[in-house]
């Protein structure tokens, strides 16, 4: 399923960027509704460390999320991400947001670039359905 992993960074949100390996390449995914899953995790200003990089070490111990179907938020803006959105934000230093700025984007296959401007104004839900694990 959703193996690939491609983290990266908005001022108040984390990403966690899976792609369907069933469309064989991130650049084929993103033409599909399922192509993408997205984990976002919000953030609120402390410290915290990170060692040996494992990706649940940025995950809340609470794991209560809203779900929906949504697009990417930078350019090409395209319709194919399964959004997961979790109610419990973790906490970051105002030196790690500056540190943001220098962040580099991989994707496999593409040229490795600065990771700049990747923020969107909020959108209409329009007909979209929001789900929620929680009660």
């Amino acid at each position: 399923m959703f193996n690939k992993l491609l983290p990266h960074i908005l001022i108040c949100k984390l990403h966690i960027v899976h792609w369907n390996v069933k469309y064989g390449k991130f650049a084929e995914a993103v033409k599909h509704p399922d192509g993408l899953a997205v984990v976002g995790i919000f953030m609120k200003g402390k410290q915290a460390s990170f060692t040996n990089f494992d990706p649940t070490g940025l995950l809340p111990a609470c794991r209560d999320y809203w779900t929906y179907p949504g697009s990417l938020t930078t350019p090409p803006l395209h319709e194919c991400v399964i959004w997961h959105v979790l109610k419990e934000p973790i906490t970051v230093s105002s030196e790690q947001v500056a540190l943001w700025d220098t962040l580099l984007l991989h994707v496999e296959n593409e040229p490795v670039c600065r990771m700049v401007d990747n923020w969107r104004p909020c959108q209409p839900l329009k007909s979209r359905e929001v789900r929620a694990s929680f009660q």
